[in-house]
């Protein structure tokens, strides 16, 4: 069917004082669906027929004949959402070509700085290395009280994103006030950039013999990245062994895992299989690439925010007992999303189909498609799981993300770390430090020394920590059960009180019991300062538990081998 023949339907149907865009836009959406309706059974597409007459009849019925006038713009977008709301949190719609490209490259125009509120006004709260922002000078810290001279009054932080961001080769002026300096006042003239996500913010030999290196994103750039790495490491004798961290790795391009895959593996294995509607298989990823290395000694690094192509990436590693997998269990998205141009220079993402890794399984672990009867989606159990084989018969289980070979616990934060930190104790001394110190020796050989761990007791203020704690919620609980129980007499008050006063907390004192936690949050934010997110690793890689554990089994090639070994009596 033509566009012609349903413009000249549309025509009839509806008012010509009817919004063009409705018109347009149901013009696109019949075409579209016509032309997969071949795909459709009878049954179905009758259905879809009477459901999509039913949808234009109301609209038609409304926009004529309600009391007051319809944006029809307004109503379909509302009806969209509703309808995409329904299915799954991956398949959306982008509203203009900029938003959809953003989300594709991860690029935009802007000057490379985040930001944040505190007691209403607007501060600096981190820089990306070599872009506009940090090439003019702003710092974590600084405060920013005018964008092209017009005062940051109430703060809202899409809108001040929105007046800071613009296209590259255009100007922003920011007015700033920066703490612990004389001339505290200063206006910062940018040239915006085109800000691109840092793919990998650290790379280099750790403990001596390990090549490692940390991807953020799976993008078009990552696999000539992570190659020209490798041969690095490769062509440096001394590296005897490779860790990939993928931790915190939301995924990105199905292509760019594929390819990178192919650094470890031989050309023409198989990476997954996606499946669409009634299991059909619609498409086979194979490494196409030379590999770098299929023998060097492997681990990859994963937690519970390593989703999708991080998962495909440690999956397909682990089912052909490639490498170990160390960390926590993945996210768990199994799901593959497709990108179809619509109307109006909108774009809608739409999951097509699952994937299934070398081993057969899925590890989705939200299933989407069969919501409970009050809409909830439902998690696959633990219990409900079925048994798949890597190459060597290592058992591996559907469902629920990739679960690691090696599990590493994660530490609870004490509540007085947690206090500093969100009371940004830590982010407030390192702008000081900063301020004062010109420099600092490499991030991996920053340490806190007992200067600057003292240094940091007189920096803050005890008054404004804030924190629960155990003993003196227990006790001030206890009083008031014993008082509403009619126990509450002068004697037992008094030796509740004395036991508040033995068990009152001295702030300084719970600083120094969690003295090792609290050097290492402050070596974080203090290395940030000098060496942006690269210091952060850097800095952090001495005490990483999920590191320290891949280092010493990669030091130990026995219990290498032994992990990607069956277990007794699992063949």
């Amino acid at each position: 069917l033509s566009s012609c023949f349903y413009k000249i339907i549309f025509s009839i149907a509806f008012p010509r004082t009817m919004n063009k865009l409705f018109i347009k836009l149901c013009c696109t959406i019949c075409i579209t669906l016509t032309c997969n309706m071949v795909a459709f059974s009878e049954e179905s597409y009758t259905g879809f027929s009477q459901n999509l007459k039913l949808f234009n009849d109301v609209f038609k019925t409304l926009y004529i004949n309600y009391a007051d006038t319809i944006d029809a713009e307004k109503s379909i977008n509302t009806a969209i959402n509703a309808m995409l709301k329904e299915l799954d949190p991956y398949t959306t719609l982008f509203k203009n070509t900029e938003d959809y490209r953003q989300f594709n490259t991860g690029k935009y125009g802007g000057v490379g700085c985040t930001h944040m509120v505190r007691d209403s006004n607007l501060y600096c709260s981190g820089i990306m290395e070599g872009y506009p922002a940090h090439k003019a000078g702003l710092k974590p810290g600084d405060q920013i009280i005018a964008i092209d001279n017009d005062s940051v009054g109430n703060v809202n932080l899409d809108e001040i994103s929105n007046k800071i961001r613009g296209e590259a080769g255009t100007n922003v002026s920011l007015t700033i006030k920066r703490p612990y300096t004389t001339d505290s006042i200063l206006t910062l003239n940018i040239t915006r950039g085109t800000i691109a996500p840092i793919i990998v913010p650290y790379h280099g030999v750790i403990y001596g013999d390990i090549g490692y290196i940390k991807l953020d994103e799976f993008k078009e750039d990552s696999y000539n990245l992570v190659k020209k790495h490798l041969l690095e490491f490769k062509n440096n004798p001394n590296v005897k062994s490779i860790i990939i961290d993928l931790r915190s790795n939301p995924g990105g391009q199905v292509n760019s895992c594929v390819d990178l895959i192919s650094l470890f593996m031989p050309k023409n294995t198989l990476v997954m299989q996606s499946k669409g509607k009634g299991d059909i298989v619609l498409d086979e990823y194979k490494t196409q690439k030379k590999p770098v290395d299929t023998e060097i000694p492997l681990a990859i690094l994963i937690n519970n925010s390593s989703a999708s192509a991080s998962e495909v990436f440690s999956g397909t590693i682990q089912d052909y007992d490639r490498g170990i997998i160390v960390g926590q269990r993945s996210f768990g998205k199994g799901l593959v999303q497709s990108s179809f141009k619509t109307a109006n220079d909108t774009y809608l993402k739409v999951t097509t189909a699952k994937y299934y890794l070398p081993s057969g399984r899925l590890i989705q672990a939200l299933d989407y498609f069969h919501k409970s009867p009050d809409g909830k989606v439902t998690i696959v159990a633990d219990s409900l799981t079925s048994v798949y084989k890597t190459k060597n018969g290592r058992e591996v289980r559907d469902g629920r993300g990739i679960t690691p070979d090696v599990t590493v616990e994660i530490k609870d934060n004490s509540k007085i770390a947690i206090a500093l930190y969100y009371g940004h104790h830590f982010f407030d001394y390192a702008n000081y430090f900063a301020a004062t110190h010109p420099s600092i020796v490499a991030a991996e050989d920053f340490v806190i020394t007992d200067s600057i761990f003292n240094d940091f007791k007189n920096f803050i203020n005890v008054d404004k920590i804030k924190y629960d704690k155990k003993c003196e919620e227990m006790l001030t609980s206890l009083a008031k059960i014993a008082e509403e129980e009619g126990y509450m007499t002068d004697s037992i008050k008094s030796h509740i009180d004395a036991l508040k006063e033995l068990l009152k907390h001295d702030i300084y004192k719970d600083i120094d019991n969690n003295r090792k936690e609290i050097e290492e949050l402050l070596a974080i934010e203090i290395a940030e300062r000098y060496y942006f997110s690269r210091g952060i690793i850097g800095v952090n890689i001495k005490s990483d538990d999920d590191i320290i554990e891949a280092v010493k089994i990669l030091h130990d090639p026995q219990r290498y081998k032994s992990i990607l070994k069956p277990q007794n009596n699992k063949k």
